[in-house]
């Protein structure tokens, strides 16, 4: 260890880390950084040394991922740091690759993750109140904290110890919620610090949207325009460090997605730099991945920030990836003197500026900027004239010579080539087994009101029965089933068939679900399936946030009805299908499943086998002929689907589902699906995904998974 150490610390990373108002500064040398965010568990270990190559290819100095609590602390004291979970190995891979790293332990991170990475055990702790000043959270907090930074510590993984970490973060964007706490938010904020401090990493602390961060924690920036938006450090001997330069935006299901330019994430780049003496920009997703299982927060599609430089499968997306490049090989080329120069700023015009460093010795870097999105514009600089496009920086070299401009775009524009490879046309191919609804008498679990969602299950399903039994008045001669629920969705069923779904939306969480029904003059079973997608992940007081239904009646006309929100009511957690893990090859013998005889039947799983396609490239199942549900490969879940969630535009928002070839072997793989309103699985297709330029066909930028 002792070895490694020193040939680190001989090379070109590790060593003392601090910081003045200009930079940080490792072992005495001011650093100008571009970092890049690769959250480990949304990819595999195996795709791990190739994002992190590309990302280093494309001038990227630091990767910066978040530490997932819920992941490595599913029940209390017991810990998981395997597989996709190895922070331990995802953080040595930087090293090897001679990155640095920063590491936001939060260890609350929202990140459109599910609960915002809290485990829902937390939301038991007797007396707790997430994230302020409560004994019981904070016991919990320093915890994991505590367990995150010894394990480093123990692999000499901070820079201080000849290591690739050079900053790390406590609590995440606090300030939007700081003030539903009243006198306990200030005094949170405190206490976090002076937490994190204490655990001596030997780097510096950051917490960003937290413009009072109290010393020696730095306050930085997240969003799409920092160099506009942020007021900056908070003292003049803190550097200014923008920790999310977001380079598109997390998406919904009924959500478009967000296209922004290269162009834009170049501008606000170099402005941040220019204008505020910035010195860390990462971006926010440089790859974003994929949100396997159940991770996802609610609403969130499987596919995670695809717009980013790498996409979810990890292909280049150009001209980003590119464009970036060019900006970093640009700024990297006079950094010296952006870290040792004197600023001076001045307009040249009513939309025009200039921002020129100088040192001493001679060395000079000008930004030369127009603020007119519509119009070029001329301007005098020096001794020349220099025609700046709309919405645009140009770099001057030695304040005279332009090397890089922020809306000329040199890489060439690629594509996504989706090719299918594989069908499974024919019930032939398939085998089902319908899973069981069940009647009040089928329950254990009783109630005489409507249960909340989330506190039912544990998080232990996404589904939740609601069952009650009734006889209806002779009179009730066109009954409609009437509810209303907090979310996510709500599936009906009466005497064991399905009347219809309901569902809300990310940003309309309530909703009202009428459909007409049929009912017996005898006792009828009416069974509701409550369905979360994603546990939230954001706002205050997250462990008091409901779900589920709040209220049922059966109307049979305007003025008679039947309201069984406070009535016997027995409750399921979950599907028989999922208590018997059906989706593991070892435990299909555990139902009885049959041909394929009729397709789009609700509550239903379907299993089938394939061989994996030969090659390297990335792979996708297509599921566009089905529903929602779930998806499993060998007994992986690749997460939720929903493709019948359309957007304004009609469109499903994602029909592509990433299988990681490390998932797969070479033959008699396992596919199985949950429907749970009525898909058609005889058209799902095994595609290979490649890239491709204006210019060339042929795939290539391969990725193994």
């Amino acid at each position: 260890m002792l070895v490694v150490t020193r040939l680190w610390r001989e090379g070109v990373r590790g060593g003392e880390v601090t910081y003045d108002g200009r930079s940080l500064l490792i072992d005495g040398q001011r650093k100008l950084l571009f970092s890049g965010s690769i959250h480990y568990p949304r990819s595999t270990p195996q795709m791990w040394p190739d994002l992190i190559a590309k990302a280093k290819e494309g001038g990227v100095d630091v990767i910066q991922t978040y530490v997932f609590w819920n992941l490595h602390e599913p029940r209390p004291g017991q810990y998981d740091f395997s597989g996709r979970y190895d922070l331990v190995r995802f953080i040595k891979e930087i090293q090897a690759q001679g990155l640095y790293a920063c590491l936001r332990i939060g260890p609350f991170v929202e990140a459109e993750w599910t609960y915002g990475g809290f485990p829902f055990w937390l939301h038991d702790v007797p007396g707790i109140t997430f994230r302020t000043n409560n004994e019981p959270f904070k016991f919990y907090m320093q915890n994991f904290a505590t367990k995150v930074v010894n394990l480093m510590k123990s692999e000499g993984l901070y820079a201080s110890q000849g290591g690739p970490i050079i900053l790390s973060q406590i609590e995440n964007e606090y300030q939007n919620i700081e003030a539903a706490f009243g006198e306990q938010g200030p005094l949170y904020v405190q206490w976090a610090a002076n937490m994190a401090v204490a655990l001596e990493t030997g780097v510096p602390w950051v917490m960003c949207k937290q413009n009072d961060a109290p010393d020696p924690v730095i306050n930085v920036c997240n969003g799409m325009r920092c160099g506009e938006t942020f007021p900056g450090p908070n003292s003049p001997n803190k550097p200014a460090i923008w920790t999310e330069d977001w380079t598109s935006f997390y998406q919904v299901y009924g959500g478009e997605p967000y296209l922004r330019s290269a162009e834009d994430i170049a501008f606000h780049a170099t402005l941040f730099i220019a204008k505020l003496n910035g010195c860390y920009i990462n971006y926010y997703m440089y790859h974003g991945g994929t949100n396997f299982g159940r991770t996802a927060a609610a609403y969130f599609i499987t596919g995670y920030y695809d717009q980013a430089p790498l996409d979810e499968y990890g292909l280049l997306r150009q001209p980003k990836w590119g464009h970036l490049k060019e900006l970093h090989g640009a700024i990297k080329n006079s950094s010296s003197t952006l870290l040792e120069g004197v600023k001076s700023n001045f307009s040249l015009g009513q939309y025009q500026e200039a921002y020129v460093f100088q040192e001493e010795t001679g060395g000079c870097v000008a930004f030369l900027v127009n603020n007119d999105a519509k119009s070029s514009a001329t301007v005098q600089f020096g001794n020349k004239s220099f025609e700046l496009l709309p919405k645009s920086i140009s770099i001057l070299q030695d304040c005279e010579n332009m090397i890089f401009n922020t809306a000329k775009v040199t890489s060439e524009s690629s594509t996504r080539v989706t090719t299918s490879s594989q069908t499974f046309e024919g019930a032939d191919k398939w085998e089902e087994f319908l899973d069981v609804i069940p009647s009040y008498l089928d329950t254990s679990l009783r109630a005489d009101t409507l249960l909340e969602h989330m506190n039912t299950t544990k998080d232990e399903s996404d589904y939740l029965w609601y069952a009650f039994s009734f006889q209806p008045d002779s009179t009730c001669a066109e009954p409609v089933l009437h509810l209303k629920s907090l979310g996510h969705v709500t599936h009906a069923f009466v005497n064991n068939e399905y009347m219809g779904s309901a569902h809300g939306s990310h940003d309309v969480k309530n909703f009202t679900m009428e459909t007409k029904i049929v009912l017996d003059n005898q006792m009828n079973n009416i069974s509701l399936l409550s369905v979360m997608v994603g546990l939230p992940d954001s706002g205050a007081f997250l462990e008091k946030r409901y779900a589920g239904l709040a209220e049922v009646e059966i109307r049979c006309t305007q003025d008679e009805s039947y309201n069984f929100t406070h009535y016997s009511w027995g409750y399921q957690v979950g599907l028989l299908g999922q208590e018997l893990e059906i989706y593991n090859e070892q435990n299909l013998g555990n139902v009885e499943w049959s041909n394929v005889t009729t397709v789009n039947q609700p509550l239903t799983w379907y299993k089938t086998y394939f061989d994996a396609p030969e090659g390297s490239e990335p792979l996708a199942f297509n599921l566009t002929t089905m529903s929602k549900g779930e998806a499993w490969v060998n007994g992986q879940s690749i997460g939720r689907y929903w493709v019948s969630f359309l957007t304004a535009n009609g469109n499903p928002s994602q029909t592509l589902y990433h299988v990681p070839r490390s998932f797969l072997q070479a033959s008699g793989n396992l596919l199985v699906l949950l429907e749970e309103v009525g898909g058609d699985p005889l058209h799902v297709s095994l595609c290979t995904l490649s890239v491709s330029t204006l210019n060339d066909t042929a795939s290539h930028f391969r990725l193994p998974s």
